[in-house]
């Protein structure tokens, strides 16, 4: 995939202005918050880091996707949570605290992981010659994309606290336009195969998002957490940075077929976000 405005200015300007938007949410607190639910939150970081690519791997192998798709399916799985994640979670009436200390602590072991990952996915599933992502350079990428920005959003909040408080509404709503964009850039780049695509990429996204959340919430219900926490777990398992995603795909690895995966998997999360929220509340209230 050849670079271009939308891959080498847009997508890093989008994925930055969101990264800072969950930065406007988040306070030094919030990071000193996993000391008070310490066993929630090893559960959900374990479920994330650890979990969700080995399951993404098995589904790329029982669904027998190959090169390119195979590998766009392990970028997302090796992504964190995000902004979408903390909103979902509060809406279904899970533990917002922990939600964001999740996707806070995620974010920052991501930075070291996906290279990793997404470099062992290329040697196992990708083409004799593929472009690998240099561990060093891309870390340093991923870092300056969007933990910066985050830095920047908390600092902010820390120093207007008012005018953050004021501004999270509008930057959510700005972030989620953002989102949309870069999901119909990435299906427009492939327009030409997008049917072909989504069909041997929408079970196997559909799987790994609903089976993440699912798992999620059952491992919090296995080690005895409470239903809020379980929640939580379940859609920080299952909710994943999209838009990272994206950015891994389409600007470091120039491939605007490995994007494909995360933009299809964005999509289905709004529905199965939707579905998490109706019975969220529903678990709460009984």
């Amino acid at each position: 995939m050849e670079e271009s405005i939308l891959t080498k200015v847009f997508l890093p300007l989008a994925l930055a202005f969101i990264m800072a938007g969950m930065g406007i949410s988040l306070q030094i607190n919030d990071f000193k918050k996993i000391i008070y639910f310490p066993k929630a939150f090893f559960i959900g970081i374990v479920s994330q880091i650890a979990v969700l690519p080995i399951v993404g791997f098995l589904l790329v192998i029982v669904f027998q996707l190959q090169g390119a798709l195979a590998v766009g399916l392990m970028i997302i799985a090796s992504c964190p949570g995000g902004a979408t994640s903390n909103l979902i979670s509060h809406l279904a009436k899970g533990d917002t605290a922990l939600s964001i200390s999740l996707t806070a602590i995620s974010s920052l072991l991501t930075v070291i992981t996906i290279p990793l990952i997404v470099n062992y996915s290329i040697n196992y599933f990708g083409e004799e010659g593929s472009v690998t992502l240099p561990v060093g350079k891309t870390i340093a990428q991923i870092f300056v994309i969007s933990i910066i920005p985050v830095s920047i959003g908390m600092f902010i909040r820390k120093l207007k606290p008012s005018i953050s408080q004021k501004a999270q509404e509008p930057v959510k709503i700005i972030s989620a336009l953002f989102l949309a964009a870069v999901i119909a850039a990435a299906i427009i780049k492939e327009r030409e195969n997008l049917i072909e695509l989504m069909q041997l990429t929408g079970p196997v996204t559909f799987a790994l998002n609903a089976g993440m959340i699912v798992l999620g919430f059952l491992a919090g219900k296995l080690f005895s957490l409470s239903k809020k926490q379980s929640i939580t777990i379940g859609i920080e398992t299952g909710i994943q940075n999209g838009t990272l995603g994206i950015f891994v795909a389409a600007t470091l690895l120039k491939n605007s077929t490995m994007a494909v995966p995360s933009a299809i998997y964005s999509l289905l999360m709004f529905f199965t976000g939707f579905i998490v929220i109706v019975i969220g509340n529903k678990i709460i209230k009984n």
